[in-house]
């Protein structure tokens, strides 16, 4: 199947999404100078080794004195801050690293899972905030130095669509919620808990929408709610990963979603 994109909104800090590693508070990272070769266990919630992977098997080749071998592995974001704190609390750790977007963050920080990067490491990560474009130095300041950005993007919402069966193209909220009435159960996107383009989109609204604060999702989104209230009316489910979107579209059974 043939897909297209189209831009949907204009792109604002709220819809940038970023990958941001992080040490947990045990294990490896948290040794100090070893005596050796270490293992680094490294746990992905937010689909960034698609795009860091060979960088970081890259440094553990040139650095096999340091690092003898990286475990890889994945898991859903919203499942892990209960599972780290889990195992700290019976004295044990099998994770050193994890690259995650802002939603495991912010529970990893506020369940007090993850040790701080800065600014004990400073010198480590030399002119880090002169280094980055202005919006992922936003992002790091997100981190609270409990993280480092290693991956920036701007981000829609965008639209991915079937051009054999969506022949013309919303490009305004109001245009979706009429194609997707007109088209039920064709339009789908993931869970925003466990999927960047699904929280893309819901963070993008209030500031398409004209919320009166977009930052506060409890007191400021009253336009956001009642559109995703209504376009709920014509969406069948919500999939638990953005995988499962993406083999939906692939064979046919929708024909759009956010991306």
């Amino acid at each position: 199947m043939k897909r297209s994109y189209a831009g949907f909104l204009r792109v604002l800090l709220s819809s940038v999404a970023t990958a941001i590693g992080l040490a947990s508070a045990s294990g490896a990272l948290a040794q100090g100078a070893a005596k050796g070769p270490v293992t680094i266990n490294i746990v992905d919630v937010a689909g960034d080794l698609a795009l860091t992977q060979d960088a970081i098997e890259a440094y553990q080749k040139k650095n096999s004195d340091k690092i003898a071998k990286i475990n890889f592995t994945k898991a859903p974001a919203p499942e892990l801050p209960g599972k780290l704190k889990a195992m700290q609390g019976a004295g044990r750790s099998d994770i050193d690293l994890v690259l995650t977007g802002t939603d495991f963050l912010a529970a990893g920080i506020e369940q007090g899972v993850l040790m701080k990067l800065l600014p004990d490491n400073t010198t480590k990560f030399p002119n880090l905030m002169n280094n980055y474009l202005p919006a992922a130095a936003k992002m790091q300041e997100l981190a609270q130095d409990y993280g480092v950005t290693v991956v920036f993007m701007p981000a829609g919402p965008l639209l991915e669509y079937n051009p054999a069966k969506v022949k013309q193209v919303p490009t305004t909220p109001q245009e979706l919620l009429a194609w997707c009435k007109a088209n039920p159960n064709r339009l789908i996107y993931a869970r925003p808990a466990n999927s960047g383009p699904g929280r893309t989109f819901i963070m993008g609204l209030p500031y398409i929408l004209g919320d009166k604060n977009p930052k506060d999702p409890v007191n400021g989104w009253d336009k956001t709610w009642a559109y995703l209230k209504d376009l709920n009316s014509c969406i069948e489910y919500y999939p638990t990963g953005t995988g499962a979107v993406m083999k939906e579209l692939g064979e046919g059974s929708r024909d759009m979603t956010v991306t």
